[in-house]
C-alpha cells in the first residue's frame, strides 16, 4: 500500500507563505487525481486542492482559489502546494491523499474524504494576525 509523508508546514504571519511537499512510497500514476485536504480542531476535513493525474487540470475550493497552488511531479513520485497570502482561517493541520477517481470535483466535495483510504500524518500550518 501506498505511503504518504506530508513536510513544509510552519507558524507565519498572515500575508505569509508557505510550500508543502507530500512524497509518496507508491507510483502516483496508478491514481486519477491527488490533492490536499486540511482539518482545522473541531471541523470536518475538506479539501482544498486537486490535480488530476491524467489531464493535469486542477481545482482548489473557493477559499483558496487564486492562493493556493497545487503541482505534481510523476518522476518523484512528489505533489507540491505553494500557499500565498495565507490567513488565520486556513490554520489547520494539512493531508495528501489520492483518489482512484479523477474528478476533482468529486474529490472537492464535501465528505468525500471518507472515501479516500490513504492518508500521512498531516503537516501543521499555523497563521497568526
Amino acid at each position: 500500500q501506498v505511503q504518504l509523508v506530508e513536510s513544509g508546514g510552519a507558524s507565519v504571519h498572515s500575508g505569509g507563505s508557505l510550500k508543502l511537499s507530500c512524497s509518496l512510497s507508491g507510483n502516483m500514476e496508478d491514481y486519477g487525481a491527488i490533492g490536499w485536504f486540511r482539518q482545522a480542531p473541531g471541523k470536518e476535513r475538506e479539501g482544498v486542492s486537486c490535480i488530476s493525474m491524467e489531464s493535469g487540470a486542477t481545482d482548489y475550493a473557493d477559499s483558496v482559489k487564486g492562493r493556493f497552488a497545487i503541482s505534481r511531479d510523476p518522476a518523484t513520485n512528489t505533489v507540491t502546494q505553494q500557499m500565498n497570502s495565507l490567513k488565520p482561517e486556513d490554520t489547520a493541520t494539512y493531508y495528501c491523499a489520492p483518489a482512484f477517481d479523477s474528478s476533482c470535483h468529486w474529490y472537492l466535495s464535501p465528505g468525500s474524504y471518507q472515501y479516500l483510504g490513504v492518508w500521512g500524518q498531516g503537516t501543521q500550518v499555523t497563521v497568526s494576525s
